[in-house]
Order: C-alpha cells, then structure tokens, then sequence
C-alpha cells in the first residue's frame, strides 16, 4: 500500500516578489524612513565618484584642447647650490633649434605694483613684475579678455598687460588704467584670459623686455623661457634643451613640461574622493543597520502572521524566502532611489561648473550590488529567526 505525500506548494519568483511587496505594503511609513537612509548612502558614493569622474574628464580635455607640447626652462642651481642665471641670448638659441615652432620668455624683475604710490610698497598682493618677450602670448596659445599684447612699438613703452589673477586682485578689470611701479605710471594696455600651463603668467603684471631695462632695471637674464615644437619631437627637444641654452653648464638648466601636471592632477582626482567614499559607506552600512532593525521589529509584530502561514502549510524555507525577499526590496528601494538622486547631484554640480556631466556605469553597477548585499545581511537574522518560529507558540503569542 503507497502513502501519497503532500508536499507544499512551490513559491516563484512573482510570487516571491508579491509576497515581499505585500509586507512592506502594510508599514509604508516605517519602510520608507528605513529605504531612505540606504538612499543616502548609495546617493553619496555615486555623486562623490560621478563629481571626480566628471572634474577627471574637464581636465583631461583641457589637457587635448591645451596639447602637451609646451615646454618651460628654467635656472636650477650651481655646483655650490647658488641660483644660477640663464643667458641673455638663451630665447634666441631655443628659437634655432630645428623643430621647435615658437618660443618666449619672461624675466623676473625686483619692483612692486599698486594702484597708487599711497600704498605701502610692501602690500603686492602677491603678484610679480616680469619682463616679456612679444613671442610670449603665441608660444602659450593664451587670449585677451581685454585690450591688446606687447609688440614692436609697445614693449619699449611704461606700458603693462595684466595677468586674469593679477587684474582681479588690483580690482582692475578695463585697459587705460594706470598703476604705479618702479617710481613712475604704466598704463594696462592688455588683461589676459586665464592660463591653466602657465598659472605664474596669471598671478604677474608684464612689461617689455626693453622697458623692463630701461625703466625698471631689469638685468635681462631670462628667468622661464616657454617653447612649443611638434609634438612627435617633444622628447628630442627636451633632451637638447639643457645644452642649448646653457652649452658651458647644461647641468644648471632645468626643463619640464607644464601638462604633466595636469596630467597628475587628473590622475590624483581620486585621491581625496577615497576619504568621501569611506563618508558614503558609513552612512550606507547606518541605512544597513536600520532595514535590520525593521525587519526585527517586523518579525516580532507579525508572529501571528507567521503562525498562520505555518499551520496552513508553509515551510520554514519560504518563511525564510519572504523575510529576505522584503529585505531586498526594502534595500532595492533605497537603493534606485539613491542612484538617481546620485546621479541628479553629479549632473547639476557638473553643468554649473561648466564641466561635462560622468556617472561612470560601474558606480550604478557597484550601488545596486550594494544594495542587494545590505539587503542579503540585513535580512538573514530576521527571516531566519521568522523561521524558527514554532506555529502553535507564534498562534498563541499576542
């Protein structure tokens, strides 16, 4: 004689999903407080790595749109570690070499500028006097918000172009102003556009080289000479810079190229996100703890519930399957949530930057697995606890 067994029904994966749903359904208040603080965490990691991906991707088109083939020179030390000075002629001797294209320079000049000789000479504002050769502005491909550049007839002229930095911190923003250097009056002929490869361009106020030796007693040494040359003969011509300019003491010369700190720059834009990242996972293992502790206090309000659902059949596998499944929709939920608002923050913080908007899809990737991991831990305590749950003392329990 065979004995027909009853198994219990099997429960699929809408099913599983309805029953989940249907949990959380009766506790709105309670799950939305719970989903938002993973929201907030998962909202925080995308938006610190999509504002870092977003600066990383600016600075390397600035660095495509700049190029990489400038190249500066400037005086090291002697062998008894005294500054040494670069030749009179050394733009000359640059300009010979075959490939480079263009060359300038600058000289730094020991005088102060202000608005008016009222002012201490000791307030400078932290901007430099240089003097400037007229090949200067097209070596650096930089522009003029205002005004015109040093030529032929103006470099020997009391006449001055204004770096952006410069003009800002002597509140000068038109050309036809006059400032006070050396003793006497120059006139803003020019006020440059910003230079991210040269910034110390930025932060100065340039004269010629002949007026900057006739009116203010520049020696004419060099301090920064700035080239450009192919780009396929980058290399070559960094490694003749030294002997070029300097043929008796190339050791006294040093060369660099102003885009590898960009390039450092963007590849060091992860640096400080790393410590924001650490902010973002304490507040989504805070939103972890909180789903846990609603699932808890779920388990203990719905013992009767479980009680019934035991003694009409149900196992302590799907018992288990509908506790972690209302723990992952729980967790899902904040999760969805927070990426978009992750997202939203990357895209307005990058436009009003002016920066192009990069949520990488690995970070959505990254925060739905999260999710689905706080979920996954969250919800094993409880529905294993749910599980264990007798049916007669679950009925019996008010």
């Amino acid at each position: 004689m065979t004995r027909n067994r009853l198994t219990p029904a099997r429960l699929g994966f809408a099913d599983v999903l309805r029953v989940g749903a249907a949990g959380l359904s009766t506790r709105p208040t309670r799950v939305i407080l719970s989903a938002l603080g993973i929201a907030i965490g998962i909202a925080t990691m995308i938006a610190v790595i999509g504002i870092s991906a977003s600066s990383r991707e600016q600075l390397l088109r600035q660095l495509d749109r700049l190029g990489t083939n400038l190249l500066t020179v400037s005086a090291g030390q002697t062998m008894f570690g005294k500054p040494a000075e670069l030749p009179t002629g050394a733009v000359a001797m640059v300009e010979r070499i075959g490939p480079v294209r263009t060359a300038g320079a600058t000289g730094a000049i020991t005088a102060t500028v202000r608005r008016t000789r009222y002012i201490p000479e000791e307030v400078t504002g932290g901007i430099a006097v240089q003097a400037a050769t007229t090949g200067l502005l097209a070596t650096l491909e930089g522009g003029l918000s205002k005004g015109t550049w040093l030529n032929a007839a103006t470099e020997r002229q009391p006449v001055v172009v204004l770096g952006a930095k410069a003009a800002e911190t002597l509140g000068i923003s038109r050309t036809g102003v006059r400032v006070w250097m050396g003793g006497r009056w120059f006139t803003v002929v020019g006020i440059l556009t910003p230079m991210p490869l040269a910034p110390e361009i930025e932060r100065s106020v340039l004269v010629g080289f002949p007026a900057g030796a006739e009116l203010l007693g520049f020696d004419g040494h060099p301090s920064t000479i700035y080239e450009r040359s192919a780009e396929e003969s980058v290399e070559g011509v960094r490694g003749v810079l030294p002997r070029t300019v300097n043929p008796e003491n190339p050791q006294e010369v040093n060369v660099s190229r102003p885009s590898d700190a960009l390039a450092a720059k963007a590849a060091a834009a992860g640096a400080f996100t790393n410590l924001l990242l650490g902010l973002g996972a304490v507040a989504l293992l805070v939103g972890g703890v909180g789903v846990a502790n609603t699932m808890v206090i779920s388990v203990l309000e719905r013992r009767s519930e479980i009680g019934l659902r035991r003694s009409l059949g149900a196992t302590r596998g799907q018992v288990r399957v509908q506790f972690l499944s209302e723990s992952l929709l729980l967790s899902a939920l904040g999760g969805v949530v927070g990426a978009v608002l992750g997202a939203l923050a990357t895209t307005g913080y990058a436009l009003s930057r002016g920066w192009p908007a990069v949520v990488p899809p690995w970070a959505l990737g990254g925060a739905i697995a999260a999710t689905l991991v706080i979920g996954t831990l969250a919800g094993l305590y409880p529905a294993m606890r749910a599980a264990r749950l007798s049916p007669t003392v679950a009925l019996t329990t008010t």
